[in-house]
């Protein structure tokens, strides 16, 4: 079993570093922001890519507060926000600073509720996100993940794989590009059964590019190489416009 681990965790890396240039990340400029909902842990979350990011040679700043959404300073100079906030709220003014950074090119990644679970009340966020946690029947339980664009880099050479952990159930923008699905077995919810829901996307949104994947409830899930590799692979994309 640990000999299969790290073969596969070797399969997959090898396979990034043929499709997405880690070395682009160096010298990037990659704004964290986290908060929110403390059951999702966003401070471990923030630290956790905040290392990886500084062992790839990027720029880090952090930040607790949406507050600095308005600081035109950092703005200007950033490639990539990664955001953690799960539900939480931020004022327009800060809303309107970010979907103004992206639609000028800033890319915007995260995960789970994060990003896909924040700011309820905010329908311009959700539209350019592409999609909107409602529910995860059953709360934790054990699910596949199915690779559905097994072409794209973002997911190349990654098999389906089985978790267990909280299955979200989201509304979705037609406009996203999807690249991992879940379906719901019906078993919480009978009206659900076979219903088929994204997992993993992209989306552009003006000139930005945004990467969502719904994984990552809590730390452990990180430890999955899957989980891991497609929130790498989704964060080297979206701060690197140079990659197709």
């Amino acid at each position: 079993m640990t000999f299969y681990c790290i073969a596969l965790v070797f399969s997959i890396s090898f396979s990034l570093n043929a499709q997405l240039d880690l070395s682009s990340l160096k010298d990037k400029n990659i704004l964290i922001v986290y908060g929110g909902w403390k059951g999702h842990q966003p401070e471990i979350f923030a630290n956790k890519i905040a290392a990886w990011l500084k062992d790839k040679g990027a720029k880090v700043t952090l930040s607790e507060s949406t507050k600095i959404y308005t600081n035109q300073g950092v703005m200007r100079q950033v490639d990539l926000i990664i955001q953690h906030i799960t539900m939480s709220e931020m004022s327009e003014g800060e809303s309107r600073a970010l979907q103004e950074a992206v639609m000028g090119g800033v890319g915007l990644a995260g995960c789970h509720g994060g990003l896909g679970d924040s700011f309820r009340n905010n329908t311009e966020y959700q539209y350019m996100i592409g999609g909107q946690f409602v529910k995860h029947p059953g709360g934790q339980v054990d699910y596949t993940v199915n690779i559905t664009a097994a072409e794209n880099p973002l997911v190349m050479d990654i098999k389906d794989f089985t978790l267990h952990s909280e299955q979200y159930y989201m509304h979705v923008d037609p406009a996203i590009t999807i690249l991992a699905t879940t379906r719901f077995t019906g078993e919480h919810d009978a009206w659900i059964e076979g219903i088929e829901i994204p997992v993993v996307w992209t989306k552009p949104y003006g000139k930005g590019r945004v990467f969502y994947s719904s994984l990552g409830h809590n730390k452990e899930d990180f430890d999955i190489p899957q989980v891991w590799e497609i929130i790498t692979r989704g964060i080297t994309w979206a701060a690197s416009p140079e990659i197709n």
